[in-house]
C-alpha cells in the first residue's frame, strides 16, 4: 500500500513515559511495517535525561514484534526509522523550549502529547500561533480536560494555535474497523433500521468489564476512576454511534455532526442514586491470581473513594430514543472479561397459544476486540416442533491489521480527523457526566463493594447478567 502520509515528522512529547513504550511505538511500528508511513521521521522528547542510545533501544524494543512479522521492506523501513530517530531532553512547559524544537523539525509536524492533561495544557500555553508552523497537527490524549470548564479552556488554547481539523483528540477505543462495523451493520441492512428505535428497542447496554486489576497504574487511575477513565472517554462515543441518525456519508463532517447531535440530546437524570451506581473491588482472585483490596494497592489513597466499577443510565431525548435506557458500565478486576454493546428488543406483542418453551426478547450483541456479531433468536426445536428454544447466529466482523494506536496514528499522519473527538463533543461528554461526579463527591450515591473476580455487586442487574 502506498503512503498517504501528509505529515513528515512525528514528535512524541513524553517519549520516556509508559504510554509511548507500551502503546504508541508498537502502534506506529505496525503502520510503518505495512508501508503506510513512508518518509516519516520520528523524534522523541521527554523530561528524562536519556541518551540517544537509550531512546533508540526503547524504539527498537517496541518495534521488535512488528519487525518479526514484517516482510523485507517492512523490516528495512522499521530499522531505518529507529536508527535515524533523535531524542531531546525538554521541559515542555518552559517558555520557548517547545517552540525552539519545533522550529528545527521538517514539517508538517504532528505533535503527540503523551503527557498528563495539565502538562499538555501548560505546553500548549507556552506556544504562540506564530511559533507553530503551517500544517502542524496537535494530538491530545484522553482525558481531554477534567470538566466542562477545563475542556473548554483547552479548546480555546488549541484553537488559538491551529484549525479545528488539525486537532486530534484521541479515542483509541474508536478503531476504524469498530466504527465502520457498527455503521455498516446499522445502515446496510434494511431489516434493522425500521426497528432501531423506541418502538422496538427495550434497552441498549454498552459494557466494558475488564479482568485486569490496577496493574501499577495507580498514579493515573486513582485520580480518574472508572467513570472518567472509560465512560466519559469511550463509552459515550460508542453509545452515540449506536444511536445516530443515518448520515449522508461516512466522511468526517457528516459523521461527527451526527455524533454531536446525539450527545447534545443526552443526559443523566437526577436523583443520581437511581440513575447511577459505583463500587470498588475488595480482595479476591482472578484466574488463580490473588488480587489485593483496591484500597491496599500501591499508590492508592483510600480516602479518595475512587470507584473501580461505574454504571450510568443515559437518556437520549429525541424522537428516535425517548424513554429507551442506554446503560453504560465499565469496571476492573471482574471475573469475566466482557466488551460488548447489547441491544435488547421488546418482547413480541402476542405469542400464538400452543407454543411451549420460553419466548425471550431478541438480543443483538456487538463484541469489541475481537469484533463479533451475535443475534439471539427463538426457533422451533430441536425436539418438539412446538417448543421454542434460543439459538444464536454468530459472525466475525472485519478486523484491522493495525493496533488501535496504529489506526489513531494513521488518521493523524494522513490528516483524517474522522476518528478523533471534535471539540464540542469533548465538552458535551463532560456536561453529561459532571453532575454525576459532583453527586458522587458529595456522597449521595453509596460506594458499594465487590470481590475481585466476581461479576460485581450482587444487587446490580448488570452483574446478574454477567454472572
Amino acid at each position: 500500500m502506498t503512503s498517504q502520509t501528509s505529515v513528515k515528522t512525528l514528535l512524541i512529547l513524553g517519549a520516556s513515559g509508559d504510554l509511548t513504550g507500551r502503546l504508541l511505538l508498537p502502534g506506529l511500528a505496525r503502520l510503518v511495517a505495512s508501508g503506510r508511513a513512508d518518509g516519516l521521521t520520528l523524534v522523541g522528547a521527554g523530561s528524562d535525561a536519556w541518551t540517544p542510545d537509550q531512546w533508540r533501544a526503547r524504539v527498537h524494543e517496541a518495534f521488535a514484534p512488528a519487525a518479526e512479522a514484517a516482510d523485507a521492506a517492512g523490516k528495512k523501513a522499521l530499522t531505518a526509522l529507529a536508527k535515524a530517530s533523535p531524542y531531546h531532553q525538554l521541559d515542555v512547559t518552559a517558555d520557548g523550549a517547545l517552540a525552539a524544537l519545533l522550529a528545527g523539525l521538517e514539517g508538517p509536524t504532528a505533535i503527540y502529547f503523551a503527557l498528563p492533561p495539565h502538562v499538555s495544557q501548560l505546553a500548549c500555553e507556552s506556544l504562540h500561533r506564530d511559533q507553530v508552523p503551517a500544517g502542524t497537527r496537535l494530538v491530545m490524549e484522553k482525558p481531554f480536560g477534567a470538566s466542562v470548564a477545563s475542556a473548554r479552556s483547552l479548546n480555546h488554547t488549541l484553537a488559538a494555535l491551529v484549525p479545528e481539523d488539525h486537532i486530534h483528540r484521541v479515542d483509541h477505543f474508536l478503531g476504524k474497523a469498530t466504527v465502520l462495523n457498527i455503521l455498516g451493520l446499522r445502515f446496510a441492512n434494511n431489516f434493522l433500521e425500521p426497528v432501531w428505535n423506541r418502538e422496538h428497542v427495550q434497552k441498549v447496554e454498552i459494557i466494558f468489564d475488564e479482568d485486569l486489576a490496577l496493574e501499577g497504574r495507580a498514579r493515573y487511575y486513582d485520580h480518574a476512576g472508572a467513570l472518567r477513565d472509560m465512560i466519559q472517554s469511550h463509552l459515550l462515543q460508542i453509545m452515540a454511534l449506536m444511536a445516530i441518525e443515518p448520515p449522508a456519508t461516512i466522511g468526517e463532517r457528516d459523521l461527527r455532526d451526527a455524533i454531536a447531535a446525539v450527545l447534545r440530546a443526552s443526559s443523566i437524570s437526577a436523583p443520581y442514586a437511581n440513575s447511577t451506581r459505583r463500587a470498588t473491588y475488595t480482595a479476591g482472585s482472578i484466574a488463580g491470581r490473588n488480587v489485593p483490596d483496591y484500597a491496599q494497592e500501591e499508590g492508592v489513597d483510600a480516602a479518595r473513594g475512587t470507584e473501580t466499577l461505574a454504571e450510568v443510565r443515559v437518556d437520549i431525548d429525541n424522537w428516535r430514543w425517548k424513554g429507551v435506557p442506554f446503560i453504560l458500565r465499565s469496571g476492573k478486576a471482574l471475573g469475566v472479561k466482557r466488551k460488548e454493546a447489547v441491544v435488547t428488543f421488546r418482547p413480541v406483542p402476542h405469542l400464538p397459544a400452543g407454543f411451549t418453551g420460553v419466548d425471550s426478547p431478541n438480543q443483538l450483541r456487538i463484541g469489541f476486540g475481537p469484533d463479533t456479531l451475535a443475534f439471539d433468536v427463538d426457533v422451533n426445536g430441536p425436539g418438539s416442533i412446538f417448543s421454542l428454544s434460543r439459538t444464536t447466529l454468530n459472525a466475525e466482523l472485519s478486523a484491522s491489521a493495525l493496533l488501535p494506536y496504529g489506526e489513531v496514528l494513521e488518521g493523524v499522519l494522513s490528516g483524517d480527523p474522522l476518528l478523533s473527538v471534535r471539540g464540542d463533543t469533548a465538552e458535551d461528554c463532560w456536561r453529561i457526566l459532571e453532575p454525576v461526579l459532583k453527586a458522587w463527591q458529595r456522597g449521595t450515591v453509596p460506594l458499594e463493594k465487590y470481590d475481585a473476580g466476581s461479576a460485581g455487586p450482587a444487587g446490580w442487574p448488570s452483574s446478574a447478567a454477567a454472572g
